[in-house]
Parts: structure tokens; C-alpha cells; sequence
């Protein structure tokens, strides 16, 4: 991608949150007035929270950090644990959704377009290098951030038929993170993707893909505590062995005066301990989407209206449960089924970024080249955070992590692998 259309994605990205919210909430604020007298709105609130995963400062993790934690297995044992359900989410998440585990680039060449942005508002960008000694010019090399566009081109490379997929053990950089005990920068995923007809980019689809995953993710952590018995302890309640359906719109009916975080950390609390929520990515009946999401992969504009019988949009979503260690929302997977060509037209227009329809990816998708699909990404670590009962991605992956957090872990029992 050239240095002006970089900037030009980061630049009308940011524009792309402004311009879904029409609604006047507040009234403006007087020229005069100083910013810093002026309490933020409610919808200055929401705004802020659509994207960029984190707690945002240390005093608040400290905050928020349990003051009872006592890791459940030493680290040797815990390591044990892990490759014990790593191994078997691989093997039946591929049995279950008809798989084959494949390979996956590191890197992508920066021109390919492949490379996920996350959200589409320009705020997480990938590490970029120049690659290759003795040509000129050097290769443009990005480290992946996730593997989500290339899974779709995989298919067509690998041959997949339709109802046959591949399943990938990720790993990714996202330098663009607040690092807290619950977000890093190293990324491991089991990213997949599998080939589907138009007669199947529905929401019971959707949902009977999303029960397979979670029923082999609560299949994992009954192995897990078989072999592990100490896990089942009564500090916890079990993993729930059900899984609630609910729209981003039905969440924002339920609590409209709350950003989009707590929004989730009450539906959580008060209505299901874990949920697939649908519909992220379009604007809601406040003019806000649930949250933002890149406009080149997951159908987030696709009217559904006709399925649920209310103004609703998208067929993706996210897995959510809450966490009885952290004692905060916790999300394991995203996934959806991904744009049509035309979609793809409609949501890359939205985002005001349709100059990506001229790179290699979306040319593919736009001239049939690659199959129709759905796809998702579910985060190893935080799976083994969530099954293993740890207080933080730093027991069970190795990375970096500031002084100031591995201090303020410390303090409350709270180890990282080093």
C-alpha cells in the first residue's frame, strides 16, 4: 500500500466513527468553554470505548486485579494442562467443522492488502520491515496481526469444496495494545475458515457453527479437569455447558445508558455467564456500532431483519464468558460469515476505504477468485486462561510485559512466565 493511501486509511478511518453517529445526544459545547470543564456526554463515553481492547491505565488494574488469586497448578503442571487441551481443541475443531490444519504466514507483503486492520477506525497499525538482502527494492514485510483475510484466499490455494476448511495454530503481533493481564502483544489464535454456499450465509448457520466451537471448548475443559481434578474447584462455578444467543441491539435495548464494555460486564453478570453476540459492526439504534470492525471481512451491513423479526444487522459476532478469576468479561473467539462482493462494495463505502478495492485480496473477492466463506479466530491463550482458572495471559504464554504490570501482579500472586 502506498504511503498516501496509508495515510489517507488512517485519516478517513478516523472520520468513519463520526460519521455513523447522526444523532445529536449532547448539545455542543460553547466555543468559549474550556474542554477540560466540559464532563463528557454518554455518547462521548460510548465513543470512546468502540475500540482498543485494554483498561487503559495501571492504576485502574490494580483496581481490578483479584485480591484471593492462588494459582490452581504450578507452572510445569500447568504447561501439561495446556498442550493436553491445545491438542485436543485442534483435533476437534477440525472433526466437528471439517477441517485440516494447514500453515500460516508470519508475514505478508505490505501491497497484498491481506493484512487485518481489526478495527476500521486506523487504530492499531502492524509492524512493518523491509525484507530481503541484495534486491532492490526491498520486499514491504508486515508482521501479521491476525491470518483472517488470507484464510479466504487459502481456501481457493488449498482446493477446499464447499463444507471443507482449514484450521491454522496463529501467531501474530499487535504492538497497538494497552498490556494489561488480559491483553498482549503476542497473539496465538486457532484461525480457521471453511467454504459455504449463499444458501448458508443465514443466522441458523451461524449459531450451528458457533455450537460446534463451544461444545468442543467445553469438551476441553472436561478433559482438562479429568486429568486434572484439582481444577474442579467449588472457588468457581463449572464452564457453562450452554451458550446464549443475543443481538447487539437487543443488548443496547437492555442497557442504553452504558458504553459497550459494560454493557457486556452486566449482560454477563445478570443474564447469561456466556453468550455469542451478534451484529458487531453496524450502527445501532444509537447511532453506534457495538463495536468496530474492519469493513473487508466479517458481513456486518447484511439486513436481518427477516430472521429475527426486529431492525437488526450482521451475520458475526463474538463469544463472550465471564471470568469468575478476573471477574471481568472475557472474550474467546470473533468470527462471522464473511462479505460478498457486494457487501464488500457497501461496507468498504461506509468505512469511506474504498481505495482497498484495488489491492490483490479484494480484487480477488470482487472477480469470484475466492469462495464464499465463514471464518473466525479463537484466542489460545485466553481459552487457556479460562480453563486453566489464571489470572492473566502472562501464566500461560511467554512474551513482553511492562515492569509496572509484572510489579502489580505481583503483588497479588500474579507470576508471569518469563
Amino acid at each position: 500500500m502506498k504511503k498516501k493511501q496509508k495515510k489517507a486509511v488512517k485519516k478517513t478511518a478516523r472520520k468513519t466513527v463520526k460519521k455513523v453517529t447522526k444523532k445529536k445526544v449532547a448539545k455542543k459545547i460553547p466555543k468559549k468553554a474550556s474542554l477540560k470543564s466540559a464532563a463528557p456526554t454518554l455518547l462521548d463515553k460510548k465513543r470512546a470505548d468502540l475500540a482498543g481492547p485494554g483498561v487503559g491505565t495501571y492504576e485502574e488494574v490494580e483496581k481490578i486485579l483479584p485480591t484471593d488469586y492462588e494459582p490452581i497448578l504450578p507452572p510445569l503442571k500447568r504447561m501439561d494442562a495446556l498442550f493436553m487441551i491445545k491438542e485436543y481443541i485442534e483435533k476437534n475443531l477440525c472433526r466437528e467443522l471439517n477441517l485440516h490444519m494447514v500453515q500460516v504466514p508470519l508475514i505478508v507483503e505490505r501491497e497484498s492488502g491481506v493484512n487485518d486492520y481489526l478495527d476500521r477506525d486506523g487504530s492499531r497499525t502492524p509492524v512493518e520491515f523491509p525484507c530481503g538482502l541484495g534486491i532492490s527494492p526491498r520486499i514491504n514485510a508486515q508482521i501479521v496481526q491476525a491470518a483472517t483475510k488470507w484464510k479466504r484466499l487459502a481456501l481457493a490455494q488449498f482446493g477446499c469444496k464447499v463444507g471443507e476448511g482449514i484450521c491454522t495454530d496463529m501467531r501474530a503481533v499487535r504492538k497497538d495494545y494497552f498490556l494489561d493481564h488480559d491483553h498482549s502483544s503476542y497473539v496465538d489464535q486457532w484461525d480457521w475458515e471453511k467454504v459455504i454456499t449463499a444458501q448458508d450465509r443465514n443466522l441458523d448457520y451461524l449459531k450451528d457453527v458457533v455450537r460446534k466451537i463451544w461444545k468442543v471448548i467445553v469438551g476441553a475443559s472436561h478433559l482438562v479437569q479429568e486429568q486434572f481434578p484439582e481444577l474442579r474447584t467449588t472457588k468457581y462455578p463449572p464452564i457453562p455447558e450452554e451458550l446464549t444467543f443475543i443481538h447487539a441491539e437487543e443488548i443496547l435495548e437492555m442497557y442504553p445508558d452504558l458504553p459497550r464494555k459494560q454493557r457486556e460486564t452486566k449482560l454477563l453478570q445478570e443474564y447469561a455467564p456466556a453468550v455469542f453476540i451478534i451484529g458487531i459492526g453496524y450502527p445501532l439504534a444509537d447511532g453506534l456500532p457495538h463495536e468496530m470492525r474492519a469493513a473487508d471481512y466479517d458481513d456486518w451491513i447484511t439486513d436481518t431483519s427477516h430472521w429475527t423479526g426486529k431492525p437488526t444487522h450482521g451475520m458475526n459476532g463474538d463469544i463472550l464468558v465471564w471470568n469468575p478469576v478476573t471477574r471481568r468479561r472475557h472474550e474467546l473467539t470473533s468470527m462471522g460469515i464473511r462479505v460478498t462482493k457486494e457487501t464488500l462494495v457497501q461496507q468498504l463505502k461506509m468505512a469511506k476505504q474504498e481505495h482497498f478495492l484495488e489491492l490483490p485480496y479484494h480484487q480477488a473477492i470482487m472477480n469470484d477468485r475466492v469462495p464464499l466463506s465463514i471464518g473466525g479466530g479463537i484466542g489460545q491463550s485466553r481459552t487457556y486462561m479460562y480453563l486453566l482458572r489464571t489470572a492473566s495471559l502472562g501464566e500461560v504464554s511467554v512474551t513482553v510485559w511492562p515492569k509496572v504490570l509484572k510489579e502489580i501482579c505481583a503483588k497479588r500472586n500474579i507470576f508471569f512466565l518469563e
